[in-house]
């Protein structure tokens, strides 16, 4: 029968990854020139002579945030972006492939549940502009069987989206990408994303200044709080051997190994347990992106990767001291927990080559490109410069946004990639098989059994 959850367990432990396959190393693949084309098929997990790498674990991490052409609004507009094939599997996997062969650790997949707009918090009338998604989650499913090593986190809302639902969905893709699969978490406040689901009314906000706002902003923020530890329980409502899948006494599963949840909060209550095995990773890799103290909290009670956007060193390490302050009194000071910069790049050889490549781009929108993130424009070496420094404020890694990712992420694997290995600072090889494996985190236990 099922059990009841017991208290929270006191102290993770390790234990054995379902599905696990044998370590190996991928390296580079000779460069190619952008613009980026679909590749080979990589090696299949059954393929033997793979050596194990002896790469020390990474001094830093590198993530890419894949949204549409690229995070400028006329990214679309440059010849190698590829806009006729944006809703196409292969682009996807083509630009997956891209990132995988800089040995990154992870791509994080954006997504959203109104189109694209140019306002913050409301849609806009603009037709220059790339407008409509894929599904995240399922981009990533489709991609996971075409890659090997890189980790694979697609955007979730959960603002108007059942955890039961993300539970199964984020699973399923660890099952799919043997172990490499984890989430962004994010919140809506724009009233037209509500208005698709009509259970919930959003007042109208222009900002995040006002008290209304922050009011409003910090109780979606806590109902994300809510919505992840839904998601981790679930995740963890099966022990690794709930499943028996003995042939002769005809037993598939043992129903005293599945439990409730049993979580029950002001937005919704669920019982338990999921329909889905418990993952590879035993917990897939949880993100978030922060701007504020409200959302640093929430990084710091949930999320095992952090996105932060200071825009100099003082105010990263001013960050990266709240988050560690807020995990403390969270109770998690001694959790691994990565602490992320974003930054949005144009990279070229030449520095006013970038920057004139920003201003045709700004003149094509236009309107100056802003972000809440850093802008760099420069070279790779100039960007390496740039994130050691960062380095030493306490960051352990960085998510870059490509301005145009035909062109920028190949700038990123093949430009700045070896400059960071050239100063000992990145891989040479892959030296993990699960996402969390190469950011140097274990395997939980589960929390109901370590207790039972």
């Amino acid at each position: 029968m099922l059990r009841p959850p017991p208290p929270p367990a006191t102290a993770p432990g390790r234990t054995a990854t379902r599905g696990a396959r044998p370590a190996r190393s991928v390296t580079p693949d000779p460069p190619r020139t952008p613009p980026l084309r679909r590749g080979p098929r990589l090696p299949s997990d059954d393929q033997e002579g793979t050596p194990v790498s002896t790469t020390p674990p990474a001094p830093l991490h590198l993530a890419v945030a894949l949204d549409g052409t690229g995070w400028h609004p006329a990214s679309w507009r440059e010849p190698v972006a590829r806009p006729t094939e944006l809703f196409t599997a292969a682009y996807w996997a083509d630009l997956v492939a891209e990132a995988e062969h800089g040995l990154l650790d992870f791509v994080t997949i954006e997504d959203g549940l109104a189109p694209q707009s140019s306002h913050l918090l409301g849609p806009d009338e603009r037709t220059d502009q790339v407008r409509g998604r894929l599904d995240a989650v399922l981009i990533a499913s489709r991609v996971a069987p075409l890659t090997r090593n890189i980790g694979l986190v697609p955007t979730v809302i959960a603002t108007h989206t059942e955890p039961f639902h993300i539970s199964k969905a984020i699973a399923t893709l660890d099952y799919v990408s043997t172990g490499r699969a984890g989430l962004r978490v994010k919140i809506s406040a724009r009233p037209d994303e509500a208005a698709h689901f009509g259970r919930r009314t959003a007042p109208r906000i222009d900002g995040y200044e006002s008290p209304a706002a922050r009011e409003l902003v910090t109780e979606l923020f806590d109902e994300a709080a809510d919505h992840v530890e839904v998601v981790r329980r679930l995740w963890d409502s099966w022990e690794d051997d709930a499943e028996i899948r003995d042939v002769a006494t005809g037993r598939f599963i043992d129903r005293d190994k599945l439990h409730y949840i049993d979580f029950r909060g002001p937005r919704f209550s669920v019982k338990g347990p999921s329909i889905t095995p418990r993952p590879p990773q035993g917990q897939p890799l949880v993100t978030a992106l922060a701007h504020w103290t409200v959302p640093y909290r929430l990084v710091a009670r949930q999320a095992d990767v952090g996105y932060v956007t200071p825009h100099d060193a003082g105010q990263a390490r001013e960050i990266v001291a709240e988050i560690r302050a807020e995990q403390a009194a969270a109770g998690r000071a001694t959790d691994p927990l990565h602490v992320f910069a974003d930054l949005v790049v144009f990279l070229d050889d030449d520095p006013a080559e970038a920057r004139a490549r920003k201003e045709r781009l700004d003149e094509l929108a236009g309107e100056p490109y802003t972000s809440d993130a850093r802008v760099f424009t420069g070279t790779p070496v100039q960007l390496a410069d740039l994130l050691e420094e960062f380095a030493a404020t306490g960051l352990t890694g960085f998510r870059l946004r490509p301005a145009v990712l035909g062109h920028d992420l190949p700038a990123i694997t093949r430009g700045l990639v070896p400059e960071l290995r050239r100063r000992g600072l990145f891989r040479t090889a892959y030296e993990a098989d699960t996402l969390r494996g190469l950011l140097g985190l274990t395997r939980p236990a589960n929390r109901y059994a370590t207790t039972a």
